[in-house]
């Protein structure tokens, strides 16, 4: 069965399904010992399956995966879209001034996208202003102190 929906039907989705994610995370591979991670997810349990399929057609990037790795009995399915280039080519501009509860959020991740881009999160004043936006993204308590990210930070 083919279903076409509409991209206001999408966006409306994604205000109660989705979410726009950054983070700041420990990692062995940087100079610093941190990384920002971004990406853009969408959940669903399997029945809307057809619906993220329909997201991800739409927005011609990102994967469709088990949304959780850890849960077994968690068997509800994630669009995630990761990459930078797809995150700033496709997805921006697909949702750019048509979200209204995520608004604010979409506004803080564009932000941090631009500012990776320019490569200002290799430098300690473009790290502390990703990790006031992510940290004011989600009401959920941080492992990791802002102070110390920003430690490994000389410039």
């Amino acid at each position: 069965m083919s279903i076409k929906v509409s991209d206001d039907y999408l966006v409306g989705f994604v205000e109660g399904e989705g979410m726009f994610y950054i983070g700041v995370v420990p990692s062995k591979e940087t100079k610093t010992g941190w990384q920002v991670i971004y990406f853009f997810k969408v959940s669903q349990n399997p029945s809307g399956k057809v619906v993220l399929d329909q997201l991800k057609q739409r927005l011609g990037c990102g994967y469709i995966k088990m949304n959780s790795q850890t849960d077994l009995t968690d068997k509800s399915l994630a669009y995630v879209v990761r990459d930078l280039p797809s995150l700033m080519e496709k997805i921006i501009p697909f949702f750019e001034d048509k979200l209204v509860i995520k608004r604010s959020n979409f506004d803080k991740f564009k932000k941090v996208l631009e500012l990776v881009y320019k490569k200002d999160h290799l430098f300690k004043n473009g790290i502390k202003e990703i990790l006031d936006i992510a940290y004011s993204m989600n009401t959920q308590k941080r492992r990791v102190g802002k102070e110390e990210i920003l430690k490994a930070y000389t410039n």
